[in-house]
């Protein structure tokens, strides 16, 4: 779609420039007295650019071939600039500048290679033109065109245009390519904005949910544990409240997720060894049942003694979500590796890695994202949106990225810490 695109604006421009052409000859037949280039003739290759432009149009409306067309449009594009230089006297004329648009058509339409494959056949074009003529094997096209020119003054034009066509490829696919970055950039920057928006949406919902939710939940945990306490109840019935409490429980853990997002409080900042936090987590998972004997935790986060300057609960929830999600998303068991890593320039790299379902691109553009992410297999949760917040606020970076051997791998990269004088401080 988008080379469609290009095909026509490649026609409207050319029709836009060959137009600007045919007004300048119109104005100089009528307003000079010299003929500096035989204009019948020149309104005669006007003419056959509009007709091959009219025939270019049908091509583009047939819609197949675009490489092909574009390659026909330019390799003929070549031929009737050649014909312009030849009728405004080669080297004599001016018009071999326009040699120009055609490598720019060819960079942004096609590629780096084809700007360069244009410069070169537009360099041999007009080098058998111009020594064609100087040599005597192509007659000048006027009487009045002939000039004595050396040898020297011709090999030095044909070198210099044939720099100026080079460097013009070089220029144009350098742009290019700035622009291609550019545009990526803003894009990831749009997507960025996007998921900001989405977290004050996710902050804004977290606080009507705990207005609307904890303080009722909390008033029927306590009602239920009073009951309990003073009634006779058979064990039937005191496993029934205990199951009341504890999912209670669950959904007010749930809402502390959801103001996690949003809720900036003070946090206290020290030195955090990874390795102790990964290890009373994984002592967590096994203590709840859910890291079994099904799984296996591999990596070099025991041997690892980085450490991190910042608050141990936010990597302890950081750590909790990534486990326990990967754990969730290989229920019939599989390995979690868990690396540690930090490279010269002192970025801390976390890395999580687990045997389990293989996410499509979109899948892993999504996973980070609050409200739709963390879809794993057991239904969709916002532990990675934690995880996302946090990593934020220290102005890190993750990545979800497959691996062919691990399944999907998790990258969170950190950059290099800075003990504070303050201990406490808001994020």
């Amino acid at each position: 779609m988008k080379k469609r695109k290009d095909i026509f604006w490649l026609i409207l421009l050319r029709l836009i420039i060959v137009t600007a052409l045919a007004v300048s000859a119109v104005i100089i037949n009528q307003f000079s007295t010299s003929t500096f280039l035989p204009l019948t003739l020149f309104y005669y290759v006007i003419i056959v650019t509009y007709v091959l432009s009219f025939g270019y149009l049908l091509l583009y409306y047939w819609g197949r071939y675009q490489t092909f067309q574009v390659c026909l449009q330019i390799f003929f594009d070549l031929l009737l600039i050649t014909a312009f230089v030849y009728v405004s006297g080669g080297l004599r004329g001016s018009f071999y500048f326009l040699y120009i648009f055609g490598i720019i058509a060819a960079s942004f339409v096609l590629s780096k290679r084809a700007a360069y494959l244009t410069a070169a056949f537009s360099g041999v074009l007009f080098g058998v033109l111009v020594n064609g003529m100087h040599l005597g094997f192509l007659p000048y096209f006027g009487v009045d065109q002939p000039t004595e020119l050396s040898p020297g003054t011709v090999i030095n034009n044909i070198f210099i245009s044939w720099s100026m066509f080079f460097i013009v490829a070089f220029l144009v696919n350098y742009m290019k390519e700035r622009l291609r970055n550019t545009a990526e950039k803003l894009c990831l920057a749009e997507r960025e904005l996007e998921i900001k928006k989405r977290l004050a949406l996710a902050g804004e919902f977290s606080a009507h949910l705990a207005h609307e939710i904890r303080n009722p939940l909390a008033a029927i945990s306590g009602s239920v544990q009073v009951l309990k306490g003073e009634l006779e109840l058979e064990n039937e019935q005191k496993e029934l409240m205990d199951n009341i409490v504890e999912q209670s429980g669950r959904i007010s853990h749930s809402i502390e997720q959801f103001l996690s997002l949003v809720s900036p409080d003070k946090k206290t900042f020290s030195d955090v060894r990874f390795a102790s936090v990964i290890e009373e987590t994984l002592l967590l998972l096994e203590d709840s049942g859910e890291l079994n004997g099904n799984f296996q935790v591999e990596g070099n986060f025991k041997a690892s003694n980085i450490s991190y300057f910042g608050n141990i609960n936010q990597f302890k929830q950081i750590f909790w979500n990534l486990i326990r999600n990967s754990i969730r998303s290989t229920p019939e068991g599989g390995t979690v590796t868990i690396d540690i890593d930090q490279d010269p320039r002192g970025e801390v790299l976390l890395k999580i890695a687990y045997t389990g379902d293989h996410l499509k691109d979109e899948e892993r553009k999504k996973l980070i994202e609050p409200i739709l992410s963390s879809e794993f297999q057991s239904g969709k949760g916002i532990g990675m949106a934690v995880v996302r917040r946090i990593v934020d606020d220290y102005n890190g970076k993750i990545q979800v990225r497959p691996d062919h051997e691990k399944g999907t791998e998790i990258v969170i990269s950190l950059p290099r810490s800075q003990k504070r004088s303050d201990s406490r401080m808001r994020l």
